[in-house]
């Protein structure tokens, strides 16, 4: 903690300064969407500074898609500004980096040869759909740079995220089929725990040292040697052990809310399942009692710490994990010997893990029929409260089990408010609401809208900055086919989540500023793309669009433009239907309005530019003459948006203001009078 908070690294954080550092490269760097541009991250360890040496552990922050290629171990140079970090975790500074970096080095042995293998295992899943060669090695070694972020959030939301990261579950299946292998090779009682030590030191390797695999790894190696000394395995004492041990090796899991999730889970399991399975085996089949504990078990452990960090509590996820139970060990065993057999023979290789393709195929499918199930998971309050508010309920729900009469009068209040949701929900018009017109998704810190083009046809302007949040707002509106897409300029907010929009739906044509720097061209291949001119006219359905902006005749964008320079060559248009109207801005800032000004049409309903951003001209704002201000915009985002004086100047202007961040996705709907808006939450 010392050398963490002290040191030359330290006070260039505080001072804010830049400087030219060597580092080593820790981990994967992780690609994550950002206001502007895909964010690089990339843990490292600090090892000289000014010429100073070091050892402080650092996280880079990047642009540059050269970042992605190192490999754990790479010794960097790199110039970059040093800031203090946020929260509590031991680092010594966050390095905003210039450039790509100078590799002074290779990675090192071991982590060559884990990178091969990766890359062989990436090479014989090629052949398989695109899904499942995204999660299988996912599953197998950790490796999940092909993975849909709409999938990934539907394992989330099933609670089947566990299966995407290497964790005790995939050591004891490997470790398991090669104890059984040395049976059958006729090595002893003896001999058999050193090789299973050599195939547990290899997986590590190949799987990267993330808390899960470091805990896995302890913890089969305690338990080998309790095999090779003879005495009998004791799993708490175990556990502890591997816990000191690794918080003694990196102090920093003390603080890895994934190290806390892995150890809570095996704590559950050796302490809540076995006299849940011996309760459950009284009436079920013993496989069946055995699945059902052990699932329960990890997940109630676990459920204090999710709560705090998603503010959620999964409610399909035991029943998803039992589904999907049986494919697990099939896939990550035809997995791993996919991966071995790769390093001999390609082809080979890729006959095994089709088999491991189809196992991987119904858990994906499980995922996404778990995600898609109303219900999935439960709003409950985040933070240290939520988990307290969770751990109280848990407390109650034991007392109530164990009373026979407090058990009749739970069971008589669940029927009572069971009926009442259903009669609720038969009642009640529901999701979306008839004849919505348009919705503004709940996307976070970014854009996305969709206008109603006929049934089951939407036309999509802006898509987010993730791809989960704008396909579960298209699948809510039982949106399938998308005749146009509109990227209305190639800021991550807007581009980032198209995958999103693209998942099992057919996109027609993309619509982009004539302004671009080609930047979403990344999401859009294979579609046919064209470029927005002002006077354009598309007409959908009933639905008719016209553009505004950009003007062609200005200069195209470079990848050195500003935010600003940016925002102003988004494409803004006028959506109408009968009895709807809606003028969408983009992003537009005051230079691109001033210039609107003249031709800005009365309608209905107005997307504010830019998040509700300062940046308004209030003679742009009151020239729409809408009755309905939209602001899309993230909860608690870092850019103080929307700007209070912004708001203020729009309730001035006797509109209403309708916040995504407040009321979830917004729709916009006709009315005997007009129209109205309906938010979601």
């Amino acid at each position: 903690m010392t050398a963490v908070g002290g040191g030359p690294v330290h006070e260039l954080a505080r001072g804010g300064r830049f400087a030219t550092a060597e580092a080593v490269v820790t981990g994967d760097p992780q690609a994550k969407p950002g206001h502007a541009r895909r964010v690089i991250t990339v843990r490292a360890r600090a090892e000289a500074v000014r010429r100073v040496k070091v050892r402080v552990p650092v996280l880079l922050i990047a642009g540059d898609p050269r970042w992605l290629r190192l490999v754990p171990s790479q010794r960097v140079r790199l110039r970059g500004r040093f800031v203090p970090p946020r929260g509590g975790g031991l680092l010594s500074a966050v390095v905003i980096v210039r450039g790509p970096p100078a590799v002074l080095g290779p990675p090192s042995a071991p982590q060559r040869a884990a990178e091969h293998v990766r890359a062989r295992l990436r090479a014989a899943v090629d052949g398989l759909p695109p899904d499942r060669r995204g999660v299988l090695p996912g599953m197998v070694v950790g490796d999940t740079s092909r993975l849909d972020p709409a999938l990934a959030e539907d394992f989330r939301t099933a609670g089947l995220t566990h299966l995407l990261v290497v964790s005790g579950a995939n050591l004891a299946i490997v470790v398991g089929a090669v104890l059984g292998l040395c049976r059958l090779a006729g090595l002893g009682r003896r001999r058999a725990p050193p090789v299973a030590v050599l195939a547990v030191l290899a997986f590590v390797v190949v799987a990267r040292p993330e808390p899960s695999v470091l805990r896995a790894a302890v913890m089969g190696m305690i338990g080998l040697l309790a095999l090779l000394t003879g005495r009998e395995r004791q799993g708490l004492p175990a556990l502890a052990a591997a816990v000191l041990l690794l918080v003694l090796i990196d102090p920093e899991l003390a603080r890895s809310y994934g190290f806390a999730l892995s150890v809570l889970a095996t704590a559950g399991l050796l302490v809540l399942a076995p006299p849940w399975r011996e309760r459950l085996g009284r009436r079920l089949p013993g496989p069946i009692a055995d699945a059902l504990a052990v699932t329960a078990a990890a997940e109630v452990a676990v459920a204090p710490v999710l709560v705090m960090l998603s503010g959620e509590v999964g409610v399909v996820s035991v029943f998803a994990n039992l589904l999907a139970a049986p494919a697990v060990a099939p896939a990550t065993l035809l997995g791993a010997l996919g991966a071995v057999t790769a390093l001999v023979s390609l082809p080979l290789a890729r006959l095994v893990v089709w088999p491991a393709g189809l196992a991987v195929g119904w858990i994906i499918r499980v995922a996404r029929t778990a995600a898609a199930l109303p219900y999935a998971t439960l709003p409950w309050t985040g933070g240290t409260f939520g988990a307290a508010t969770l751990l109280a309920a848990a407390a109650v729900a034991v007392l109530i089990l164990r009373s026979r009469r407090l058990r009749l009068i739970a069971a008589a209040a669940m029927t009572g408010v069971l009926i009442a949701v259903i009669a609720l929900r038969v009642m009640a018009p529901g999701w979306p609401p008839p004849g919505w017109q348009m919705v503004a998704c709940d996307v976070g810190q970014g854009d996305a809208l969709v206008l109603a083009a006929g049934p089951g046809q939407a036309v999509v302007v802006d898509t987010g900055p993730e791809p989960g949040p704008v396909d579960r707002c298209l699948r809510r509106l039982h949106v399938t086919d998308v005749p146009l897409l509109i990227l209305t300029h190639p800021h991550a907010d807007h581009i980032n989540g198209t995958s999103g929009v693209r998942h099992h739906r057919t996109v027609h044509e993309v619509l982009t500023t004539p302004l671009t720097s080609g930047r979403e061209a990344r999401y859009t291949s294979g579609l046919q793309s064209l470029r927005a001119e002002p006077g354009q006219k598309w007409t959908v359905g009933d639905l008719t669009l016209t553009i505004l902006a950009p003007l062609s005749a200005a200069p195209a964008l470079s990848p050195s433009d500003d935010g600003t320079t940016i925002n102003n060559a988004s494409v803004v248009l006028v959506a109408r239907k009968p009895g709807f109207s809606a003028l969408l801005a983009g992003d537009i800032e005051t230079e691109a309005q001033r210039a609107l000004e003249a031709t800005v049409p009365h309608v209905q309903v107005l997307k504010v530019p830019h998040h509700g951003s300062p940046s308004q001209d209030p003679r742009f704002l009151a020239a729409a003459h809408a009755s309905i201000s939209l602001i899309s915009v993230g909860e608690d985002n870092d850019y103080g948006h929307p700007s209070p004086a912004t708001v203020t100047l729009l309730r001035r202007l006797h509109t209403q203001v309708h916040r995504t961040d407040k009321e979830g996705d917004i729709a916009i709907v006709r009315t005997a009078t007009g129209i109205a808006a309906v938010p979601r939450h």
